[in-house]
């Protein structure tokens, strides 16, 4: 690459979403001056991180709680709009209030260590990159959908979507659907679809976990912890609801007993025209909605050599420094996957850059010397 092409800056952000605005706002509040110190680079063309992917049907009030950015409280919006809109319309506030530098789009293709591993260097796919004494990397899950495999799933010959890729329930009005999956998001697909005229059924290979726990302070806290004792042991974290459990909320529990949110339990294999169930139960089916989650998309880390050898980052106490790198922050991995935990880390990441930043400089002053 030719060299007029690297830009320095001391800290580079990967991701404009909640963990990657959250880092950016107290970058600046520890000092740091916008394009100057630091930059936030975004793959996408406008605000809203991958809420502005979601499905319009996806209502704020059916989206899980978006707790506010730090310095800038969310405002009541209407409950009905879609939260894709909502979350648009207040990351691009937040960005435009506090005069963040986001670059995009700059979709990152890669972080690796400079020859003489003095420093860490950002590649974008276009073409630009940034040389960066920290990164913080917040590029959260949405593009890593996971699709688990099944024997003769190339065979169906029907339509098969990830919950990345719904756009409508009302596509399939008076299909046969099955949904995969044992989160709220299948949850959330089985009723929307039900509502539009879809004749379903939803798999799952455990017992749906309900809990008629309160989803307070407390929970959030105890679900962090059991996700980050994972993080610190270098293993993958959990998904969402094997983390929290399922709400048993009225809504759920009136589809419940309408036999709409009824596992049919696991699945076994596919067929060209439908499923088997673990117990033999043959299926029929128009379509395939695969409600399996999301995997951190931590790709553009692959040079770095980060991960453990069962697949997941080992982390330091503090939840974001990573062992293997000490340059490299993660937020919105692990415990802080969710909005909270992702405001929460995004300021963690930024004091822990901030430190190594300073140490850097501190080097630097006492190399001078001796000189």
């Amino acid at each position: 690459m030719k060299e007029d092409v690297v830009e320095a800056r001391p800290a580079v952000v990967i991701g404009a979403g909640q963990a990657g605005l959250s880092a950016a706002y107290w970058l600046q509040r520890r000092g740091l001056s916008p394009w100057e110190d630091y930059v936030v680079l975004d793959a996408n063309p406008g605000p809203g991180g991958a809420w502005r992917h979601r499905w319009d049907s996806l209502t704020f009030d059916a989206a899980h709680h978006l707790h506010s950015l730090p310095g800038l409280p969310l405002e009541a919006p209407d409950p009905h709009e879609p939260a894709s809109a909502v979350v648009r319309r207040y990351y691009g506030g937040y960005e435009r209030t506090f005069g963040l530098p986001v670059v995009r789009p700059a979709r990152v293709a890669s972080v690796e260590r400079t020859e003489d591993g003095g420093a860490l260097l950002v590649r974008a796919a276009d073409g630009r990159a940034w040389l960066a004494e920290a990164v913080i990397s917040a590029t959260g899950t949405w593009d890593q959908p996971y699709w688990p495999h099944y024997p003769g799933r190339e065979q169906f010959r029907g339509r098969q979507l990830h919950t990345h890729d719904f756009v409508s329930a009302e596509e399939f009005a008076g299909q046969r659907v099955l949904v995969v999956g044992a989160g709220t998001s299948a949850l959330q697909f089985l009723l929307q679809l039900d509502a539009a005229g879809a004749r379903t059924a939803w798999s799952t290979r455990r017992p749906p976990q309900w809990t008629r726990e309160p989803f307070g302070p407390e929970w959030g806290a105890e679900v962090e912890r059991r996700v980050g004792e994972r993080t610190r042991a270098g293993l993958p974290p959990l998904s969402v609801s094997a983390a929290t459990g399922l709400p048993l909320t009225e809504q759920y529990l009136a589809g419940i007993r309408s036999g709409v949110l009824v596992s049919r339990g696991p699945l076994a294999r596919l067929t060209a025209t439908g499923a088997v169930l673990a117990d033999g139960t043959a299926l029929e089916l128009d379509a395939i909605l695969w409600a399996t989650g999301f995997r951190a998309a931590l790709g553009h880390l692959a040079p770095l050599r980060v991960r453990e050898p069962g697949g997941g980052v080992l982390m330091a106490g503090d939840g974001v420094s990573v062992v293997r790198e000490p340059r490299l922050f993660l937020v919105g991995y692990g415990a802080s996957a969710s909005t909270i935990g992702a405001t929460r880390a995004g300021r963690a990441a930024a004091l822990a850059a901030t430190r190594t930043l300073r140490r850097g400089s501190e080097r630097e002053e006492a190399a001078a010397v001796v000189r």
